[in-house]
C-alpha cells in the first residue's frame, strides 16, 4: 500500500507523502524516546515520594546507607557505624528494602 503511495505522480502529490513521513518519524520517535522517557520519571518521583525512615537506599554516587531522618528536599543517610551524611531526595538511585533493623 506505502508503495503505491510513494510512486511520484504528476503534480504535488510529493507534499502529502513528505507530511506522512514525518508524522510517521514523529510517532516513532515518541514511542521509542519520549513516552518511555516519562515513564521513568513518574516512577522515580514515586519512589522519592514514597521514601520513609529506615529504607535503605542507594544514591547516584553508589553510597548505600538507610534513612534517619527526611525533609522536603533533603534527607539524611547513616552509612556507616558513626556516619552520617545529607543528600538530595531526587539522588536516590534505588530503595534497597524498607525499614531494616540494626
Amino acid at each position: 500500500m506505502l508503495a503505491v503511495l510513494a510512486t511520484p505522480r504528476e503534480g504535488g502529490g510529493g507534499s502529502m507523502i513528505f507530511l506522512l513521513q514525518m508524522v510517521a518519524i514523529g510517532a516513532i520517535f515518541y514511542f521509542l524516546l519520549i513516552r518511555p522517557q516519562r515513564k521513568e520519571q513518574e516512577r522515580h518521583r514515586t519512589m522519592i515520594e514514597q521514601l520513609k525512615k529506615g529504607d535503605e537506599v542507594i544514591t547516584n554516587g553508589g553510597i548505600i546507607g538507610t534513612v534517619v531522618h527526611l525533609q522536603d528536599d533533603r534527607m539524611t543517610l547513616k552509612t556507616g557505624e558513626n556516619t552520617r551524611i545529607v543528600v538530595q531526595r531526587g539522588r536516590i538511585a534505588q530503595v534497597l528494602s524498607g525499614n531494616r533493623a540494626d
